[in-house]
């Protein structure tokens, strides 16, 4: 059975990020860094990491609200939003440069790294393969948020093979084709799917989620080698 873990390590600035680990039992394909939703890092964003180890890749969440000393937050959406709204997009990359590290340290290269975002979680991931070296990126649900930049506006700058997954009822139609139009231009392998009749959390829809966890694990194993 895959064992989750916490490690802790210190930044420039004198905070610790800590970060939820999993690793493989057998032999490691590669290593995928997962950036977890609005709530923090719920039972939800554990599983992912768990799930991915069992994939056989080492999977590392960084705890992006550390800053603030929260690890999960159980307040209304308000508050939630307040949280949100406190990162800064130079945190976030830092953050995120710092796992990427933790993988390298690991000896993972950088062709075999990816990045898996849900929720607020998934609009970083696509801003971090836009600025960063990577194999591949999926985002799951997510738009813009606090101080990060916009989507659509990051998209065509996209670094490496990006897969976008949104509920069709949480998603403005729209915008959705924007930003496909977007990721498109970056001339990287993309592709964008929504789910009818599901919302933001389409992870409640079990078909839905299932197919969306299968999509995610054949993007990676297609494009980390």
């Amino acid at each position: 059975m895959t064992e989750i873990r916490t490690e802790t390590v210190p930044l420039v600035d004198g905070s610790a990020l800590r970060l939820t680990v999993a690793e493989p039992v057998g032999p490691v394909r590669g290593g995928v860094v997962v950036l977890h939703e609005a709530r923090g890092v719920t039972d939800t964003v554990r599983g992912l990491v768990s799930g991915l180890a069992s994939d056989g890749w080492v999977a590392v969440a960084p705890h992006l609200y550390h800053r603030d000393g929260a690890d999960e937050l159980d307040g209304d959406d308000g508050q939630v939003r307040e949280q949100v709204d406190r990162l800064s997009g130079e945190q976030v990359m830092a953050d995120t440069d710092t796992a990427f590290g933790w993988l390298a340290d690991h000896e993972i290269t950088a062709d075999r790294m990816g990045v898996l975002g849900f929720d607020l979680g998934g609009s970083v991931a696509l801003l971090v393969a836009a600025q960063r070296t990577l194999g591949a990126a999926v985002t799951v649900g997510g738009d813009g948020a606090g101080s990060l930049p916009g989507l659509v506006d990051a998209a065509p700058g996209l670094t490496c093979p990006w897969l976008g997954i949104y509920g069709e009822k949480a998603a403005d139609d729209a915008e959705i084709e924007q930003l496909r139009d977007a990721a498109a231009r970056s001339e990287q392998a993309t592709n964008l799917v929504t789910y009818p009749d599901t919302g933001h959390r389409f992870d409640a829809d079990p078909d839905a989620a299932a197919d969306a966890w299968q999509r995610t694990l054949n993007w990676f194993d297609s494009h980390l080698r």
